[in-house]
């Protein structure tokens, strides 16, 4: 047998390192395993929406407790009041003379009771006469928190956080006891309210499972704490009022606003993936799927968002199919184990 030439063996090498780089798994037994997870069949409910709007659980028209006249209001449509903040206040010369008064009495007759009593402990006075010191003593403090709550009511609270939705006086006019004041209400319980068809009625009680739908392309769920049902249909529109009572959470719904509700009306089962394994070319949405041929790139129709991780799939796959939960890894793979076509010299 001839021996190699040095030259041929330099031939080969060099050819060999060509095949190397137009195919760098060739040296490989197999391409990298990704991680995959298989199409799963799970129980959703099934949905039937309905026009809701929002309303206030609190509000409400504050009202005159005494009789003055108004010397300030603080507030005007539109402005945020925390709980606990002034909104009105009345003339109130007179209550604050009168709460002076009794907190002058007051003083005095708590320092003779402590006298009395000091002197009682050392047996130099009789018991009756710390009692009718004590008497005084209560006497004067009952006067002077009833003078404090008359001096109280001249000044309006605001009964929660909230807007002031309307206002009913002004400054200088005299409110009367009972008389309007303002409107408000809060922004941090709202709930909806939706007219519900009687044909759903019975499958809504049976389920009572209920999401608000909001953002701004209302694909986000707000469960509903519970729901409130009227006790009779509209005898005109034949349908229920339902209220959907919300959690107290930033949702960015506010009264008078208008969105939808979706009720549980029964079950049904769909096939669901990771979101994670979604994968976009342009307006395709698909998923690489794991075969004996290898990664293949099928495209899907999805549905509605299972929870935060997972999403229904409608069209293109099947149960059990291995879907690859990094689409940017397969693509990878994909064009490095597809062998290039090189152009035809002229």
């Amino acid at each position: 047998m001839r021996p190699i030439s040095r030259l041929r063996r330099f031939t080969l090498f060099y050819i060999y390192l060509i095949s190397l780089c137009v195919h760098p798994y060739a040296w490989a037994e197999s391409p990298p395993v990704l991680a995959s997870a298989k199409v799963t069949a799970v129980s959703l409910p099934q949905l039937r929406y309905v026009d809701a709007s929002i309303e206030a659980v609190h509000q409400a028209t504050i009202s005159a407790q005494v009789s003055g006249r108004i010397t300030e209001i603080a507030v005007d449509v539109d402005d945020y009041v925390a709980k606990g903040t002034i909104i009105v206040r009345l003339y109130d010369k007179e209550q604050q003379a009168a709460l002076n008064a009794t907190k002058a009495r007051f003083d005095e007759a708590d320092k003779e009771y402590k006298r009395v009593s000091d002197i009682f402990k050392k047996g130099l006075v009789a018991k009756a006469a710390v009692d009718t010191a004590e008497a005084k003593f209560k006497s004067a403090k009952a006067a002077m928190e009833q003078a404090q709550e008359a001096l109280e009511n001249t000044r309006i609270r605001a009964p929660y956080s909230g807007i002031v939705a309307k206002r009913h006086v002004q400054v200088g006019e005299m409110a009367r006891v009972g008389s309007p004041l303002l409107s408000g209400l809060s922004l941090e319980k709202v709930r909806a309210v939706v007219e519900l068809p009687q044909s759903l009625i019975y499958a809504v009680r049976q389920y009572k499972k209920a999401w608000l739908v909001v953002g701004k392309d209302r694909q986000t769920r707000i469960a509903a704490d519970s729901l409130t049902f009227s006790s009779s249909a509209d005898p005109d529109s034949h349908t229920f009022t339902l209220k959907l009572n919300l959690p107290a959470v930033d949702h960015g719904m506010y009264p008078g606003m208008s969105t939808k509700a979706a009720f549980m009306v029964g079950e049904v089962t769909r096939l669901v993936i990771p979101k994670q394994a979604i994968a976009r070319r342009s307006e395709v949405t698909g998923v690489y799927v794991q075969t004996e041929q290898g990664l293949l790139f099928r495209q899907i129709r999805l549905g509605q968002d299972v929870d935060n991780s997972l999403v229904e799939v409608l069209a293109g796959l099947a149960q059990e199919d291995e879907v690859v939960l990094d689409p940017q890894a397969a693509v990878a793979i994909v064009h490095a184990t597809t062998p290039k076509k090189n152009p035809t010299k002229e």
